[in-house]
């Protein structure tokens, strides 16, 4: 199937989803629900990305983790502390995060929501 023209995600008209990707380990997918954190899937493909936006409660902690394809992180809401001695980061900020590269973050005080794009449909090592 040839895409033509664009493809629209209208985040407000996609629903949380009830399941997950099995992308990241199980367990973790799993923990995540239970403390409120949730996503929502864009682009799965479409163009060669693959997109999503993630809401984290505060607090929530992302354990040190690396994926197999390049990323782009951008906070929309909230902010937070990476485990990896980087910044911290407040709605607007952004970091690109190359393939197998290991990070973690602790959502901050007001959680935190982002979007993250990637190059392709990434599979999640946690260290």
């Amino acid at each position: 199937m040839v895409e033509e023209g664009p493809t629209y995600f209208l985040v407000d008209e996609i629903e949380w989803p009830d399941e997950q990707p099995a992308s990241a380990p199980r367990e973790l997918v799993e923990e995540a629900k239970r403390l409120g954190a949730r996503r929502k899937f864009l682009a799965q493909g479409v163009g060669g990305y693959h997109s999503q936006v993630s809401e984290f409660p505060a607090g929530y902690t992302v354990p040190m983790h690396s994926h197999d394809h390049n990323e782009m992180i951008v906070v929309l809401e909230g902010g937070c502390s990476m485990l990896d001695g980087g910044p911290t980061l407040k709605a607007g900020d952004s970091m690109v995060l190359i393939a197998n590269y290991e990070y973690g973050f602790v959502a901050g005080d007001d959680g935190m929501t982002f979007m993250t794009i990637r190059t392709g449909e990434a599979s999640t090592t946690v260290t």
